[in-house]
């Protein structure tokens, strides 16, 4: 065999992970590390088109709502983001319903995901009654609730809006009880994976009210942080009570005060009024 011949056999045998065999020693298989590869980014769903009014941080930038949630992003981050820490597991959840618990999840989320900096997975663990969908105008499919019971796999449930770097886990096929559920080792391990598999990303999980059904309660408990949402003028002082009293040995990281009646004489108003008027 030529020099030329036993070059190409040689380069052959590297390129099929075969060590050419050397005088005296028997021929034996090279196995090379494959340079492990991140997560596939799911492809963004088509036809996300949001149009609903109360969604500020994208349909309404420049109104005064907007700007509150942009305020409650910056203290938020500073809350829960460090050089040597990152609780990224945050729930969002009020004492009773239409407190606008779920509205506030969303606009949090976009809020984040607009920035450069921060991508969000936007957990919809509301599994009696889901909206994050409706609000983003997604079909129904695989979520959460298939999961915990069917075993799908959690990236096969992820869908990217194409909303900034926000992606979303829907409710999945409808639970009557999903107390078991959400109290189950199952759970808890999914929420240890989830967190774990996706470190840097916030995970915010839109939850039941708190003082209706327990699976809330357990689900707070596994959460590195709770928003709790109160809203104007619905929710009684007993209510509030309440519902802190059961957020006790949680980390509570504040109170998101919703629907407040802005007075129209108050300097703020007129001038996100006439910055809004001046940017469109």
């Amino acid at each position: 065999m030529s020099r030329i011949e036993k070059a190409m056999e040689k380069a052959a045998q590297l390129r099929d992970g075969v060590a050419p065999p050397s005088e005296g020693h028997p021929q034996k298989r090279v196995f090379r590390a494959i340079p492990a590869q991140p997560p596939p980014i799911p492809p963004v769903a088509h036809k996300i088109r949001p149009d609903n009014p109360y969604l500020v941080n994208l349909n309404d930038p420049h109104s005064p709502t907007a700007e509150e949630y942009r305020k409650l992003k910056s203290v938020l981050v500073k809350m829960t983001k460090g050089e040597d820490f990152f609780k990224n597991t945050i729930m969002v959840t009020s004492a009773v319903p239409h407190e606008g618990k779920t509205l506030t999840a969303l606009n949090l989320a976009i809020s984040l995901a607009q920035e450069f900096d921060h991508t969000v997975l936007l957990v919809d663990a509301d599994l009696r009654s889901p909206s994050v969908q409706r609000y983003l105008n997604i079909d129904s499919g695989q979520g959460l609730s298939d999961v915990l019971l069917n075993g799908a796999d959690i990236g096969d449930t992820i869908i990217a809006t194409g909303i900034g770097k926000l992606s979303i886990i829907p409710a999945g096929h409808a639970v009557s009880n999903p107390v078991e559920l959400f109290t189950s080792q199952k759970m808890k391990e999914l929420i240890e994976e989830m967190k774990y598999r996706y470190p840097d990303r916030y995970l915010i999980f839109d939850t039941p009210p708190i003082l209706l059904f327990a699976e809330t309660r357990s689900l707070a408990h596994q959460m590195d942080g709770v928003l709790f949402v109160v809203k104007e003028r619905l929710a009684s002082h007993e209510n509030i009570k309440e519902a802190v009293e059961a957020l006790k040995g949680c980390e509570l990281l504040g109170m998101v005060y919703n629907d407040a009646i802005l007075d129209r004489h108050d300097e703020r108003y007129s001038y996100y009024r006439d910055y809004s008027h001046k940017a469109t």
